[in-house]
């Protein structure tokens, strides 16, 4: 029978999303778990596979068109199977950013076109210049092959006629600076709503504690010493392991609250906040309790890269169940983060430091770092949340439990 596909929730805080290009046509037969589309939210763009196989029947959602989050976008059916009948798709979008502007772009612009003829650009480019009615053709690429980056179009300014010569005015004494205005994107206005909705909803406290690193920083060059290039464990991959350790003996803090109970989430799908070009993200790294801390190495490079290239799956975005925000790589001593919702808590690690520490009554030079848990009140107390906090400074200063 047939299958209805709806614009997914890519994320929490996901209201509606829009498909930037669809990989499949009507008609085409579609593979269960093949990438048919790649949709973009307010934050990044994601691929977005298909979960049935059977035949592309109908195409509801046009590309550069929003959908509301639920909303029909396409309808899979059986081989030989009639399609059913739905409301007619939207149209598409005016003027979307790949279509040539009525004006003539100016000669000193010269974007590179993919082979089909599109402008290349990048999709948060492409988001951007839409909100701001910028003709793509207009504007000079400076990423690879002359792809489009959402710098260029933040910077681009249109051709202005030139001023007609005036007289030279009189000395005047010089005027104060001009007030100016920024006008926030997409994403920046999705992290002022959520941030906003978490610190009102979620009653925080923080509870903060310094941790002796120096075994775990030799265990990390041990590690390193033996691992290929590619493989190498950073400090955050050291921080995701020993909180998937800790959550194992403090299940409150892998759980939603929903009111009336928590829901308690078996898999460890931890979320690392990773600072883009257009603003922060929190996608995960799954099933954290059974990866080695090498996998989890590898899963984060993994992630990492993707994010910056826009090809993020669906399910890190939408499953995560604990974070971690690292800031120790900007030289920050310490912070607390607001949890993202509908998590229990967020750990915020600072810089690993060199500095003075006293030991069996001695002076001596220790190599410490401190983190602040931020946990939602409704869900743990005071107590719990020192003892989960206490639970991970055991592991990384006792840290042979990392490699088990």
């Amino acid at each position: 029978m047939a299958t209805n596909v709806v614009m997914p929730q890519m994320g929490y805080d996901m209201r509606e999303g829009t498909v930037v290009r669809w990989y499949k046509q009507e008609g085409e037969t579609v593979d269960r778990g093949e990438v048919i589309a790649d949709i973009e939210t307010d934050k990044a763009t994601v691929e977005f596979e298909a979960y049935t196989g059977g035949v592309l029947g109908r195409i509801v959602a046009a590309a550069g068109i929003a959908v509301p989050v639920g909303e029909l976008i396409a309808i899979i059916t059986e081989p030989g199977e009639a399609v059913p009948e739905v409301a007619a798709a939207p149209a598409a979008a005016p003027a979307p950013a790949a279509a040539p502007s009525p004006e003539p772009a100016p000669a000193t612009a010269a974007p590179a076109p993919s082979a089909d003829g599109e402008v290349r650009a990048s999709p948060i480019a492409r988001r951007l210049a839409r909100e701001r009615g910028i003709d793509l053709a207009s504007v000079t690429g400076t990423g690879p092959n002359g792809r489009i980056t959402e710098r260029d179009v933040e910077n681009y300014q249109p051709p202005a006629a030139a001023p007609a010569p005036a007289p030279t005015p009189a000395a005047e004494p010089a005027a104060a600076p001009a007030d100016s205005r920024i006008e926030l994107s997409r994403m920046r206005q999705t992290i002022a709503r959520v941030t906003s909705d978490s610190k009102t909803t979620a009653p925080h406290f923080y509870v903060t504690a310094e941790i002796d690193m120096g075994k775990a920083m030799q265990l990390r060059r041990d590690v390193n010493d033996e691992a290929d290039p590619e493989n190498r464990v950073s400090v955050n991959d050291l921080m995701v392991k020993a909180c998937a350790l800790a959550l194992a003996n403090h299940p409150k803090f892998n759980s939603f609250f929903r009111g009336d109970h928590l829901e308690v989430h078996g898999a460890m799908n931890i979320g690392i906040a990773i600072a883009l070009e257009s603003g922060l993200i929190l996608p995960g790294v799954s099933n954290c309790e059974s990866k080695s801390l090498l996998q989890i190495a590898a899963a984060t490079k993994d992630l990492i890269s993707r994010a910056n290239s826009g090809t993020l799956r669906n399910e890190e975005y939408s499953s995560t169940t604990f974070s971690i925000s690292n800031m120790g790589m900007f030289d920050v001593e310490s912070f607390t983060a607001i949890i993202y919702p509908p998590h229990a808590a967020i750990l915020a690690v600072g810089s690993v430091k060199e500095q003075p520490v006293v030991r069996d009554g001695q002076l001596a030079v220790g190599t410490m770092m401190k983190a602040t848990l931020s946990t939602d009140h409704r869900v743990a107390d005071g107590a719990e949340a020192a003892q989960f906090l206490m639970e991970i400074k055991r592991v990384l200063e006792n840290p042979v439990s990392l490699l088990l």
